[in-house]
Parts: structure tokens; sequence; C-alpha cells
């Protein structure tokens, strides 16, 4: 078979998705399992994938998903005990005192705090933890999740206290004899070209990112907004942009002077500190003017979540509870996030109860979990920490257990199907019988590979604006910007040489690869369906992508045009190519009535 044959062969299973999820409006409960039932066949039949790899590689989706769902589990496990506690109440008004605004809760919540979330945890944390927590404050399920997925952007490359980059980036390209080949002679070792890299990520990101709290705010006032307008959005732009600038700056410094694992985690917390303050001050903020959504009795069926349809009034919410002892819970997850992730006697620890499944259906997959690792564990250790702390009952307490239970239940439903499909699609491997002559080099690779291979035939040089869309692919098939940068750092740096660039421009495609597979985690599914089940949000998976494409698209387009600025090393066309591009997105915010389509409005 052709490249292009193989091509559009490889992108059935994300064309399925995109038709049953975006375009049917399908939940994801009833489009992953298709999804999965198609990729399994054309892995099987069409791409001649050992029945062993499928089924070794359907098994490590599965592990991955309870993993997932044991994360969702926690977090809501957390946020019903605060809730059960009464403490929930003091919290809510804690950020009324700082600014009743919901633009202004929606920028310190969504992106500072889960931008730190981010940085501590990584693998959808912070949309467990943020999204709960504005439906807590009053917020509809649907908005809160829309407002936590389109900050999965800028802080995601140095989540998990910088294993996108640290993992992901330096599997891809660790002791490989091209990369190796094209440094000799540069002076430059791997590990110094390794922060290379890292420092395009950050100043990319930097730049890029600081418009993203001015997309939370007007997408929030276009679709949630008593007057469905952008321009109420709009009205806050000085805080917006102050609070991107706030994150955004010592991100970079943090980034350049220390490597990948805190950029995202320090200069969240520093932002926090500028901007709480600022906000209580009113500094930035329009004067005499406070945006609310409508009273809860004219919200659209399809913004509620269970959280949202639980009773005003929380059992216990009669007790008083200090706001020192009501923040305290999500203290203490903060501190252990973060040691578990930068303390590694610590760390060795929680990794050594490990499950490990080797070789499975001697497929030679290898499929492990480290329960007491993930963010999950740490959620509930707090949650029963909290149970004393809160001096709750303990009916109260096994309410938000059996509710908590509840809500992951909803979630497994689809990413039981969802990650599974993910596997396979990721370990499909072309067998030599299937191609010909001229295609023999295509042998052994996965269908991500087959499909970056021909973007780059069909875009030559212009690559570099591509590249942050492979990412994004990768992102959205793999749920994982780690995994996209494992599947395409090295394809990226051979399409830069492919090309003609030198070894520090190929340095630039790279880094242009982690920026884009940050902002696919705005799509990818599982994350989508993880955010929504926190909240009890089901069924509505494709309205929330469709959503925030707008922003993802921005951040593909300005990334692709500003590498290429800074490859070509000069204020040039490209750099006023990516000024066009925010100017444009700008416009489009202020001039739109109706917003972009009535699809779009889902």
């Amino acid at each position: 078979m052709s490249l292009l044959v193989l091509s559009l062969i490889s992108i059935v299973p994300i064309f399925t998705i995109m038709f049953f999820l975006v375009i049917l409006n399908w939940p994801a409960s009833r489009a992953m399992p298709v999804a999965l039932m198609v990729t399994a066949v054309i892995a099987l039949f069409v791409w001649g994938t050992d029945g062993s790899v499928v089924a070794g590689a359907a098994f490590n989706g599965v592990i991955t998903a309870m993993e997932v769902i044991f994360i969702v589990f926690g977090a809501v496990l957390l946020l019903n005990t605060v809730k059960e506690s009464g403490a929930i109440h003091t919290i809510r008004n804690g950020f009324t005192s700082i600014s009743p605004d919901r633009r202004i809760q929606a920028i310190i919540i969504a992106w500072l705090f889960g931008a730190f979330i981010e940085g501590a945890a990584g693998y959808g944390a912070p949309s467990a933890v943020a999204a709960p927590l504005l439906v807590a404050i009053g917020f509809p399920a649907m908005a809160a999740v829309m407002c936590v997925l389109i900050i999965q952007s800028t802080p995601v490359s140095f989540g998990a206290v910088g294993t996108p980059i640290q993992i992901g980036v330096n599997t891809g390209l660790t002791d490989q004899p091209l990369v190796q080949s094209a440094l000799n002679g540069t002076g430059m070792s791997y590990m110094d070209y390794l922060l290379y890299i890292t420092s395009n990520v950050v100043m990319i990101h930097s730049i890029v990112g600081i418009f993203i709290p001015l997309f939370v705010v007007t997408m929030l006032t276009r679709f949630f907004g008593p007057n469905k307008s952008f321009r109420e959005g709009l009205k806050v732009w000085k805080f917006a942009l102050f609070a991107g600038f706030s994150f955004t700056v010592p991100y970079y410094i943090i980034g350049t002077l220390l490597g990948p694992e805190f950029p995202s985690l320090l200069g969240a917390l520093i932002a926090l500190f500028i901007v709480i303050p600022a906000a209580k001050k009113g500094l930035f903020m329009p004067k005499d003017e406070i945006f609310d959504f409508t009273p809860r009795s004219q919200w659209e069926q399809g913004w509620f979540g269970k959280l949202n349809q639980e009773p005003e009034r929380e059992k216990g919410s009669q007790r008083s509870i200090s706001a020192g002892i009501s923040w305290l819970p999500y203290v203490i997850v903060a501190v252990l996030l973060v040691a578990s992730r930068t303390i590694e006697p610590l760390a060795a620890a929680l990794k050594a109860p490990a499950l490990v499944f080797e070789n499975t259906f001697g497929s030679g997959i290898t499929t492990t979990s480290t329960p007491l690792y993930l963010p999950g564990f740490i959620f509930i250790v707090v949650s029963g920490l909290t149970f004393f702390l809160h001096k709750m009952n303990k009916r109260n307490y096994a309410a938000a257990w059996k509710n908590s239970f509840k809500t992951a239940v909803s979630a497994g439903a689809a990413l039981v199907f969802a990650v599974p499909m993910i596997k396979i699609f990721l370990n499909t491997s072309l067998a030599a019988d299937k191609v010909n002559t001229a295609t023999e080099y295509l042998a052994g690779k996965n269908m991500p590979l087959i499909l970056a291979e021909s973007v780059s035939v069909v875009t030559g040089s212009f690559w570099p604006i591509v590249a942050p869309a492979v990412g994004a692919l990768g992102a959205f098939i793999a749920g994982s910007n780690t995994f996209s940068n494992m599947m395409f750092s090295l394809f990226q740096f051979g399409a830069a040489s492919n090309i003609g660039l030198n070894v520090e421009q190929a340095g630039t495609v790279v880094a242009l690869q982690a920026v884009g597979g940050a902002a696919g985690n705005m799509i990818c599914v599982h994350n989508v369906v993880a955010a929504s089940a926190t909240v009890g949000l089901i069924g509505k998976e494709g309205a929330l992508i469709r959503r925030v494409l707008l922003p993802m698209t921005y951040y593909l387009l300005a990334a692709g045009f500003l590498g290429m600025a800074i490859i070509h090393g000069t204020l040039n066309v490209w750099l006023i190519i990516y000024a066009v591009i925010v100017m444009a997105y700008l416009f489009r915010l202020v001039t739109a009535k109706n917003g972009f389509t009535a699809a779009a409005a889902g």
C-alpha cells in the first residue's frame, strides 16, 4: 500500500471519534466503544498487528483507565468531604470576599490554582480539583469544565514536576544515533540540548499563553453569561492580561534558569501571591460592574452536573469552620503532591508497591501501576485527615464516599473504552507484507507515525508551522502530553533535519511538538471525560470539545508562526503573521454577536 492509502486508513480511528463525539454529539460512553472496535479491526486485519499485541495493548489501556478513575474518585471524595463538613461555605465566601465577579474567580481558580496543581501532579489533577471547586462556589458544571480545559495548555509541558519534558521528550530523543550524530562537533552535550529545548518550550508558552486567561473569561461570558456576549469578558482584559503576565514571567525565568521541574509549580504559586491581593484591592478591574450567572432556575438543562443538582444547603452546613481549617485539606494536598514528586525517598516508597503484569498475553507489553503514587491516593489520605480536622460525623462522611463512588462509576463507563482504544492505536505495528518496495521504510511504524510522515511530505519547509498540530494530535490520541512527546519527539527532530534545519533549529521544532502536545490536552478525550465526571456532567463531551477548539486553534497557529520566527531569528514575516493571528482572534471576540456557529454553541 502507498503512503497515501496508509495515511487515510490511519486517520479512520480519529475520524470515528470526531464524527460520533463531536458531529453527532454522542456521549463518550457510546462513541468510544465504536472507536475501540474500529481501531481493533484496522489493527488486526488491515495493519497486520498480531492479536496478542492488540489484546496486551487493550489490557494496558484498561489498567490506565482504572488509574484515571482512581484519581477522579479521590478528587471528588475530597470535595464531597469538604462539602459534607460544611467547610465549602467558608471557601465559597472566601472567594466572594476576593471578588464576587465570576470572571475573576475563574481566572484565580482555573488559571492560577489549576496551573499550580498541574505543576505539582499533572495527569488530569487540575480538572479533578479546580472544576469541582468552581461548581462548589456556584458555577454551572459545564462552565467549570470548559474553563479548566482551556487552561490545560500553558502549564502542561511542565506538569507533574516536568514529566512531559523529562520523561516525554527525553525518552523520545535520548541515545538516538540521529540526535547524537547531529550534536557531534557542536560542543553541546545531550543534557545541554535538552535544556535548550526546555528554554524554547518555556519561551513559546510564555508568549502564547499570556492570552489564555482572556480566552477563559470571554468564553465564559459568551456561553454562560446572561447576554451571551464576548464583550463582557473583554471588559476585564486588563486583569486577564495582568494574571497572564503574573504567571508567565516567573514561569519563563524559572524555566530558563532552573530547567523543566518547576516553571508551572513555582510560577503559579508566585502569581497567586501577586494576583489575589490585587484582586482584593480591585486593581485592573472595571469599576461598579460585577459579572454573575443568571439565577439557577434560568440555566439551560445542559449546564447542570450532578454537583449542581445537590441541595444548596449541604449537610453539616450549620457548623462554622474557620477559613484556615476549611482550606487546610487543599493546602495539605498541594504539600503532599509536591513532596511526593520532589523528595526521592518518599517517591520511592510510594512507587514500591507496584502491580506489574509482564508480557501480557505474550504481547511483549508490560503493564505497571503504582497506585500509591497516583494523586488519587493522596486525595483519599487527605479526605481521611479531613474527617478528623473538620470533626465530621460518620453519617456525613459515609455519604461523601457513596456519592464519590457513583461519580467514579459514571466516568468509568467511557474511560474503559477510550483508553484501550488509544493504547491499541499507539501499539499498531505495520506488517512488512502490507507495504511495497517504495514504502518498505514504513514497516513496523504505528498509525500516528504514518500520519506524521504523510504530513511532513506535504508541508516541506513549512513543517514548523504544522509541528504543534502534530503534538496536539498525539495528545488527543494518547491523552497525554508526555505520551505525545514520547511518540513524536524523534520524528519531529528527523523531519526538521530532512528540510535542512540545523541542530538548534531542530530543537525548536521539538519544542513546538511539546507546546502543541500541551495545547492538545484541551480536547483529549479522556481528559474531557475525566474532568466532566468530577462534576457529574455526563454526555456533553462533544459540546465541550467544540467550544475549546477556538482557544486550541489559536494556540497551535500562534505557536507555529512564532516558532518560524524563532527559527529564522529576525523580526520577519512569521512574527508579523503571529501578531495578525492574535489581533484576528481578538477582533473576532469583539465583533461576534452570536458566537461562531449554531453548531459550535452546542
